[in-house]
């Protein structure tokens, strides 16, 4: 353990100057989302259910109504989405939004930039799971692609998903869940390391950051105060097609 002011710190930290960090508070990441107005089989309109591994994720409701069923351990649960609604959800949670009436959300997620890096599974029947190549091949929408060829792919991929939920969802017992669950572990594991490498640059820099502030002004140092930084940006991307929706993405980073 090392020390930094009057606190330990396990070996390996990352440096971080007090005010260093200027990504997005809490190194979060935001996106603006139109939820699909898609029919799915069962007559309901939007997106793909898939889970989060290390993220827990949140909806700001800015327009329209509509819902997420969500599916755990605990059971299956449907929660109302109005303008106003915050609702959060943590790693683990099986999750699919519904579209009743043109619903718009902000999306605001842990640890941004794991999200980008492959932190979702989506739920497809488990014969898609057995490997990440077979799992891309069902998955990935190519950035270079027409648009109508992505939202086919997108459309294709969601239904398929959607699929595998019903069957996860209508289940006896829980073992076909916890079967996902290690098969979506073992898809995302040759992605560890970029994980971690991303997380220590970005949460963990933003929370030792933090500490490191607590520190100088415990001791009467007010130093930092004086790098204050302002930023603002437009989206880096308009309406990619992301597994709930089209997304505007924002960058976030320092």
């Amino acid at each position: 353990m090392g020390a930094r002011g009057g606190r330990q710190v396990p070996s390996g930290a990352p440096v971080v100057s007090a005010g260093a960090f200027t990504g997005l508070p809490g190194a979060v990441a935001v996106s603006q989302l139109c939820v699909y107005d898609w029919p799915a089989a069962d007559g309901v309109r939007g997106g793909t259910p898939h889970l989060h591994l290390t993220c827990s994720e949140a909806y700001v409701v800015t327009g329209g109504r509509g819902a997420v069923q969500t599916l755990t351990t605990s059971g299956y649960e449907v929660t109302p989405l109005a303008p106003g609604t915050v609702a959060w959800f943590t790693p683990g949670t099986i999750h699919r939004l519904v579209n009743e009436e043109d619903l718009r959300i902000t999306v605001l997620m842990q640890n941004g930039g794991l999200p980008e890096a492959g932190d979702a599974v989506l739920t497809l029947p488990p014969q898609y799971l057995t490997d990440p190549e077979t799992y891309a091949a069902a998955t990935v929408v190519p950035a270079d692609a027409p648009e109508a060829e992505q939202e086919r792919i997108a459309r294709t991929r969601r239904d398929l998903a959607l699929e595998g939920y019903r069957a996860l969802r209508d289940a006896d017992g829980t073992e076909p869940l916890a079967a996902f669950h290690r098969a979506a572990a073992a898809l995302v594991r040759p992605r560890l390391a970029v994980w971690r490498d991303r997380w220590r640059h970005a949460a963990r820099a933003a929370a030792e950051a933090t500490g490191e502030q607590l520190d100088r002004l415990e001791r009467g140092d007010a130093s930092h105060l004086a790098d204050a930084v302002v930023r603002a940006e437009q989206p880096s991307t308009y309406g990619k097609f992301g597994m709930c929706g089209r997304l505007d993405v924002y960058r976030g980073e320092p």
